[in-house]
């Protein structure tokens, strides 16, 4: 397989400050968290450097890993209602100084790059006349290792709202896409509002009332001023990714649903597709190769990063079926997934 200019392609990762909220919800259960931490690397030094990052799947082994220590299966609620503000770094200082839980909230959105990326989506803040709905992307296949990030990261945002208005926000429903799980009982320990399992989206919905409650700490100049500093960080973040990969990073979230088409692409970069098929071939290249280096530089990811069955990275990959997967990644690595993974484990 002929590689294109793409940068290594990770799953992505998050802002280290995520692993307090990890450690107070263990310590809040009687653990320590020294021994789970020396394991996982995390000493003061690396948690107390600026712009750490994890990535998302030595994340998930560590919050398997709390639940394994704790015993309990339902502590991602614990986890997501210790979230603070702070664990966002710069975004979330921000959005502790915003007018409105509305204005923390399309803070929390907007601003979400600076402190976490995974190429399977982005969250969405949504508005309408009613209210708003507060997105997480979907994360699916769902296990034993990342059911808990969804309800840490929905009751997180619940917390961090309530953090800004300082009362406890009204949330009018709760929408979660893997099923009804043995622990559902424990929903009722955080939360007052109805929850539906099943869901076709992981999201919360909030009213106009819980939009509007204001912020008793805003101070107008440190809130402008630190916009400013969000947007500054944005732009540079994202100013240095070539076209090739916007694309793949465009072409990624998609792949679940089938192979994207260019014109998809095309219009999500508000450009014509004849002039994103040109600027490619300027690059050396054609917008079939990215994807299928995309589907590659993924699939070799999930190969050695998680422990997700071939048919299942199959379906988030877009293929018709898991042994199209596999024709199609020995035809890129001149070996199976099977041998891919094993050469990885013996390394």
């Amino acid at each position: 397989m002929r590689k294109v200019a793409l940068a290594n392609m990770r799953l992505g990762d998050l802002s280290v400050g995520f692993v307090h909220s990890i450690a107070a919800a263990i310590e809040q259960h009687g653990y320590n968290v020294a021994d789970l931490f020396e394991r996982f690397e995390l000493n003061p030094e690396r948690l107390a450097q600026p712009h750490t990052r994890l990535s998302i799947p030595r994340y998930m082994r560590l919050g398997h890993a709390a639940i394994q220590l704790t015993g309990n299966p339902a502590l991602g609620l614990a986890i997501g209602q210790q979230l603070l503000l702070s664990h966002l770094g710069l975004a979330g200082v921000t959005a502790a100084q915003a007018p409105t839980v509305r204005a923390a909230a399309r803070c929390i959105s907007r601003f979400e790059l600076l402190y976490a990326q995974n190429y399977r989506g982005a969250s969405q803040f949504q508005e309408d006349h009613q209210g708003a709905w507060f997105s997480f992307y979907s994360i699916a296949p769902y296990n034993a290792y990342n059911c808990f990030v969804v309800e840490s990261v929905l009751l997180g945002w619940i917390s961090q709202l309530s953090q800004v208005c300082q009362r406890e926000i009204e949330i009018e429903l709760l929408q979660i896409e893997f099923p009804e799980p043995s622990y559902a009982a424990a929903f009722a320990n955080y939360l007052q509002c109805p929850i539906e399992f099943n869901a076709k989206h992981n999201r919360i919905r909030l009213s106009q009332n819980s939009l509007a409650l204001s912020n008793p700490e805003h101070c107008p100049s440190t809130w402008y001023a630190l916009l400013q500093l969000c947007e500054e960080q944005l732009a540079l973040k994202t100013r240095t990714y070539s076209l090739i990969e916007q694309v793949s990073q465009l072409i990624a979230p998609l792949l679940k649903n089938g192979e994207p088409s260019i014109e998809q692409i095309a219009q999500k970069l508000h450009m014509p597709t004849w002039t994103l098929r040109r600027k490619l071939a300027e690059h050396g290249t054609q917008f079939r190769q990215l994807v299928n280096q995309t589907r590659f530089d993924l699939a070799s990811s999930y190969i050695r990063d998680t422990d997700l069955t071939f048919g299942e990275i199959s379906w988030l990959l877009g293929f018709s079926s898991p042994e199209a997967f596999q024709r199609a990644f020995k035809r890129w690595a001149q070996q199976t997934p099977g041998e891919f993974r094993r050469a990885v484990l013996q390394r």
